[in-house]
């Protein structure tokens, strides 16, 4: 732990530019220590292959990191500066130390008549959905991690027109990328519009993506009462960024048979709800669909060869060789932010004085699996501690239940300056 502290300590240093750029302007940040600790599968492909050949697939290793951030801000006449960096090192176990760092944002703004623009590395999110957002078409965030991490903004150019019941942004997110990149590092132009109409709050948004070409979509929240919030977000697309096996069946592979592939037209659709009391307890229960995701029959003809492909072993075949290809069958954990196309999430928390403990579930109803998280968060006035821990449960066949990691706890403090 001493060599984590020091390493933190000459990180800050290294972010000195920031403090300097801060300096008689604003300045804040935080410095966040936390450890995670995962237990692997027993089950799934990539528990096979490891049981076959110890170290062949690789599985998330519990970690301690110790991390620093710092928000700086300034005004150079009508132009304003914001940047947020951060430094960290971490401890795996079983691979020594890492560190690093990153710049999540570094913008200047400014106003042009009645228009706000945006030039730089700025964080964009969009929609109103918790457990999935079918319409964050810039950020494009991972959402429910375990551990919030700080968003990394992407490069644009933003243009922003308010009023008091309405709003218009324009964005060129990615400018200077490469034609070839996909997801959140696709070059875009996309557009978002709000209005508010009573106690309902409207959105349109449209995204024209480098190669996966054209979307949209729309998203409603309305405050039905002081206790009941009801919200909604759909989107269809043109084509989509993913990746597929080219090697069906049992068949033996001797490379890795995934490769990156572009999928059809679908659609992303959410609808949910948030259900508030006096005393301050509060139920979440949304349910989205996502065509981005790999199909019930393209799950079934995965299971079938993760238990096809041991019994090569009884042929005469080489244990290395069957391991490599269990292995890779884990690359369909990646193909999308949904691993089934139709998802269930209930969240229950009670926020009581400066404690707030919540329960979440997600539920797969295709294969019946389930992840439930436990929490618990305690706010002061610059230190917030957190704890929790998740698990993986439902039928032995369900995806959920392949995946590499299984249960994992973890502890957070964080203390702001």
């Amino acid at each position: 732990m001493r060599r984590l502290a020091h390493t933190a300590v000459n990180a800050l240093i290294v972010m000195a530019p920031l403090v300097a750029l801060a300096e008689g302007s604003e300045l804040s940040g935080q410095v966040r220590g936390y450890t995670i600790n995962r237990q692997a599968a027993d089950a799934g492909p990539l528990a096979q292959a490891n049981a076959l050949q110890p170290g062949t697939a690789a599985v998330d290793a519990s970690t301690a990191t110790l991390q620093a951030e710092l928000r700086g801000s300034t005004t150079l006449g009508p132009v304003s500066l914001h940047a947020i960096a951060s430094a960290q090192v971490q401890q795996m176990d079983g691979s020594g130390n890492s560190t690093g760092g990153t710049l999540h944002e570094a913008y200047a703004a400014g106003a042009l008549g009645a228009w706000q623009w945006s030039a730089g590395k700025k964080v964009v999110s969009w929609d109103v959905g918790y457990g999935f957002r079918p319409n964050d078409l810039v950020q494009q965030e991972v959402r429910r991690t375990l551990v919030a991490e700080p968003l990394e903004g992407r490069p644009l150019l933003m243009a922003e027109h308010f009023d008091a019941d309405s709003a218009w942004s324009l964005v060129w997110v990615n400018p200077t990328q490469e034609r070839a990149d996909t997801g959140a590092q696709e070059a875009a132009l996309a557009a978002r519009a709000y209005w508010r109409s009573g106690a309902v709050d409207w959105h349109g948004f449209a995204r024209q993506g480098e190669h996966t070409g054209i979307s949209v979509g729309a998203a409603v929240s309305w405050v039905a009462s002081d206790a009941l919030e009801l919200h909604a977000s759909a989107r269809a697309y043109q084509r989509t960024d993913g990746s597929s096996t080219l090697v069906p069946g049992t068949a033996l592979a001797t490379a890795s048979p995934w490769r990156a592939s572009q999928g059809d037209a679908g659609q992303q659709w959410l609808i949910g709800g948030t259900w508030t009391n006096d005393s301050q307890l509060s139920l979440l229960v949304e349910a989205w669909h996502d065509d981005t995701a790999l199909t019930d029959a393209q799950w079934s003809a995965w299971s079938e060869r993760n238990n096809a492909l041991p019994l090569w072993l009884a042929r005469g075949v080489p244990a290395a060789a069957v391991a490599g290809n269990l292995a890779w069958q884990g690359n369909a954990f990646g193909v999308a932010n949904n691993l089934r196309q139709d998802n269930v999430f209930l969240r229950l928390s009670w926020q009581h004085e400066r404690w707030q403990p919540a329960w979440d579930v997600l539920y797969t109803p295709a294969d019946q699996g389930v992840i439930t998280t436990l929490s618990v968060l305690w706010t002061g006035e610059r230190m917030k501690l957190e704890a929790g821990l998740r698990a993986h449960s439902g039928p032995q066949d369900a995806v959920v239940r392949q995946l590499p990691v299984q249960r994992q706890g973890y502890v957070v403090a964080t203390w702001a300056f």
